[in-house]
């Protein structure tokens, strides 16, 4: 057989798979997680009909390129992060982007500094660095966020220091306060701006005991997601200095990013806002009852190894790492889902080297119905379907 033929089959069992991951999740009786974007249009639009009414004033006009429920929008997370405005993106991207061009300006520097991890650098395809003049250059490889003596001691200047928090790719983890504040005081102390890729930071609160406004506070500016986790239907926004947002603005629309309406996306925004942003202390919380029993019921089971990653999820989604092979894991997942309803790993397998693979595990509102004796069965009985344990 090709190598050609080989790759299709490959690509073909794997897409084969996640079909049947899809409709075990949906059909299971127990998941951890059953985000709304994974539901049917149908389903999405019925969920934004009968919540809309909630939140915004359905017999007011459209917006009209950020206009209206827009503006509205962005009072809202303008006054919830403590800055002085906030401006609507449709990707965090093309936020991110405009934010670091922005302050590039300002400081006359184009480097910012960042973990080799953050997104940039690990999703976007060298977004930073093709489409805006920025230069990344990375501050550590380390499964942690960059520490104060790492950047006071990394030997060229940058004008912009940018911190992803909770860190996803390391683990979805964070630094404790008092690191954070040292962090940003050494950056500080180098003249040089501070930036949080904050796509999650809306379930921070707890590990850092702070409000999100004291949280935003310590940097100069903050990007913010809706979607990863408030469910909203997708976009961003940039919140920090007035002056600095109507600069970002004006970039934005020589982005592409001035979209004619987009007040469906806006509405679901406003209702993660009301509905999920209050519950997602309780996500974090269970979610590390949850890490607790996974470790429990894969030791009783006597798997030979197995670590969740951190110990203490720092927010409501955390990594799973056992030693067995992507594909082994994959299966035996979703197999688990359809014979027993049950469906504790929704997500694919990574494997970063020969034999051993993680997964990322996430906490929401599905996730709470869980007991603890819940979680510990079924790794119990996900660790009996693994290769030698029958």
């Amino acid at each position: 057989m090709s190598d050609t033929a080989e790759q299709g089959e490959e690509r073909s069992a794997a897409e084969q798979l996640r079909t049947r991951r899809r409709a075990a999740q949906r059909e299971a009786r127990l998941v951890l997680s059953r985000a709304g974007w994974r539901g049917t249009i149908r389903e999405r639009l019925t969920q934004l009909q009968e919540a809309a009414p909630e939140v915004y004033d359905l017999d007011e006009p459209a917006d009209v390129y950020g206009d209206r429920i827009v503006a509205a929008l962005e009072e809202r997370v303008a006054a919830l992060l403590g800055t002085e405005a906030a401006a609507f993106f449709p990707t965090g991207t093309m936020a991110q982007q405009v934010a670091l061009r922005c302050w590039a300006g300002r400081t006359g520097n184009p480097t910012v500094a960042l973990h080799a991890l953050a997104h940039p650098e690990v999703h976007e395809r060298g977004a930073f660095s093709q489409v805006s003049g920025l230069r990344p250059v990375r501050l550590t490889d380390e499964p942690r966020l960059p520490r104060a003596d790492e950047i006071r001691d990394f030997p060229e200047p940058f004008g912009a220091l940018m911190l992803e928090l909770p860190l996803r790719d390391a683990g979805f983890v964070l630094p404790t306060w008092e690191e954070l504040t040292e962090v940003v005081r050494a950056a500080r102390e180098r003249d040089a701006v501070v930036h949080f890729d904050g796509a999650r930071l809306w379930e921070s609160t707890v590990h850092f005991e702070r409000p999100l406004d004291e949280i935003a506070g310590l940097a100069d500016s903050v990007y913010v997601s809706f979607y990863k986790s408030l469910d909203g239907f997708g976009g961003a926004a940039l919140a920090g200095p007035r002056t600095l947002v109507e600069e970002a603005r004006t970039w934005r629309h020589r982005y592409g990013g001035m979209i004619f309406q987009q007040f469906p996306t806006a509405l679901s925004a406003l209702i993660g806002l009301e509905r999920e942003l209050p519950r997602l202390p309780d996500y974090v919380h269970h979610a590390r009852v949850v890490a607790t029993a996974l470790r429990e019921g894969f030791a009783e089971a006597g798997l030979p190894w197995a670590r969740v990653h951190p110990g203490v999820p720092h927010t409501q989604e955390f990594q799973v790492w056992l030693p067995y092979a992507p594909e082994v894991l994959a299966e035996a997942a979703v197999r688990q889902a359809e014979e027993t309803s049950v469906m504790l790993f929704a997500n694919g397998w990574d494997g970063p080297a020969p034999g051993l693979s993680y997964t990322e595990v996430g906490v929401r509102s599905a996730g709470l119905e869980w007991t603890a004796a819940d979680v510990r069965a079924a790794a119990a009985d996900f660790a009996s379907r693994m290769p030698g344990r029958a």
